[in-house]
């Protein structure tokens, strides 16, 4: 095999590795403050405000040490996104509610937003993913 066939080789496969690698950042989230470390929290990511505390773009699970816990998405494009998790103690896998509706298990959302009479609004949890990877800290 001549030298330039070689190159010619190398550089394709070179420009199909490239091509596989997925371009984004990561969102790291750390929530501080649970109440306890029992059962677990999970973090939603959202990209719209149709789609805010509705239909997640990705989501996870992790357990809680020491009353934290810290979870990354990894790959996010450049965008506007949002942020929601809860602690579900009970390890029932759901947010339990009183009959009112009122969560009685801790929750939050990115940029500490809070709602009133409510949950949190898009407006108030949204933030932009740009040329880095962010970190969103939630304190319960």
């Amino acid at each position: 095999m001549s030298t330039i066939v070689k190159i010619f080789i190398f550089l394709l496969f070179s420009q199909l590795l490239n091509a596989q690698t997925v371009s984004g950042q990561d969102i790291t989230v750390k929530i501080n403050n649970l109440e306890s470390n029992k059962g677990k929290v999970y973090v939603a990511v959202y990209d719209s405000e149709g789609a805010f505390l509705n239909t997640r773009l990705q989501s996870t699970m992790t357990k809680i040490t020491g009353n934290s816990c810290e979870v990354t998405f990894k790959n996010i494009p450049k965008g506007v996104y949002a942020i929601s998790m809860f602690h579900d103690e009970n390890d029932n896998n759901k947010m339990d509610s009183n009959f009112l509706g009122i969560p009685k298990e801790d929750y939050g959302c990115s940029n500490n937003a809070t709602g009133f009479m409510g949950p949190p609004k898009w407006e108030d949890a949204k933030f932009e993913v740009k040329d880095k990877s962010i970190t969103q800290i939630i304190t319960l």
